[in-house]
């Protein structure tokens, strides 16, 4: 039986999706059965970045409402063999075209047959956030550095405890760019990870490589010597209970009245 996580942030525009494909084709190059569902109904943008836009037949809402059935709505990037499957978002209905039986429904159907079942959580935390977590055992919660990412996924910590995960959530850091970590307007490593207070699962340094191979259907991770491709094969090494360190990523030192700072941004957690 598979795990089912769901990948989140609160906040669009962090890297739910890139992340979603990038951990899902490096577990599919260490052998791994995979499945990506695309839960941002209405705004799909999945199949887009892994180069399957053009074989989309079916979609979640046609398999929730029985026009089709789920093994024909599934995607094969055949790139990864029999190992890497797309179940993509609709693109022309709402949210609230899919509730969370349904989505439950189809998660539990696929577990038996793939190792990983990853949810693309669509941004915010109205009924596409609560559709997406019903079906997840665990989460991968997604953040940048800049305090408004950082905040909002405190936001979803605090509602993500409220659902009965079997497992307690992980983080990434996405988008790390060393450079800017002396900015006051940038958080540390540290600071994000005391702040959050979950585990850290990776951190993924900033590549403009990740827009342009995305925009062709070829995600980051399978260029073997980039290190932001190395940061996404190091969590999916994780996922699978390796012991693996964290990249050496320089951090800052603390900022001179950075707490100050946050205790006004962060006085309405959870």
């Amino acid at each position: 039986m598979g795990k089912s996580i769901v990948i989140t942030s609160g906040k669009g525009g962090v890297g739910k999706t890139t992340s979603s494909a990038n951990i899902g084709i490096a577990l599919a190059m260490m052998g791994k059965r995979v499945c990506l569902i695309d839960l941002d109904i209405g705004l799909r943008n999945l199949d887009v970045v892994l180069g399957l836009d053009n074989r989309v037949m079916y979609d979640i809402v046609d398999v929730a409402d029985g026009r089709a059935k789920l093994v024909q709505a599934l995607v094969k990037d055949k790139r990864f063999d029999d190992l890497l499957y797309l179940l993509p978002a609709a693109q022309n209905t709402d949210k609230n075209a899919v509730n969370q039986e349904q989505v439950k429904d189809i998660v539990d159907e696929l577990k038996p047959d793939f190792d990983y079942v990853f949810i693309d959580c669509p941004a915010g935390i109205e009924q596409g956030f609560i559709n997406a977590v019903s079906g997840a055992d665990g989460a991968i919660v997604v953040t940048t550095p800049e305090i408004s990412a950082v905040r909002d996924a405190d936001r979803v910590i605090g509602l993500l405890e409220q659902h009965p995960l079997k497992e307690s959530p992980k983080l990434i850091i996405n988008r790390i760019r060393t450079s800017l970590m002396q900015d006051d307007s940038y958080m540390d490593i540290d600071e994000i990870t005391t702040h959050l207070g979950i585990d850290l699962l990776g951190v993924i340094l900033d590549d403009d490589k990740v827009i342009s191979t995305s925009n062709i259907g070829k995600s980051i991770v399978m260029d073997p010597d980039n290190p932001t491709a190395q940061g996404y094969r190091n969590v999916a090494r994780r996922l699978e209970g390796e012991t693996v360190p964290l990249m050496n990523i320089h951090n800052s030192a603390k900022k001179e009245g950075f707490w100050s700072k946050l205790t006004h941004l962060f006085s309405h957690k959870k």
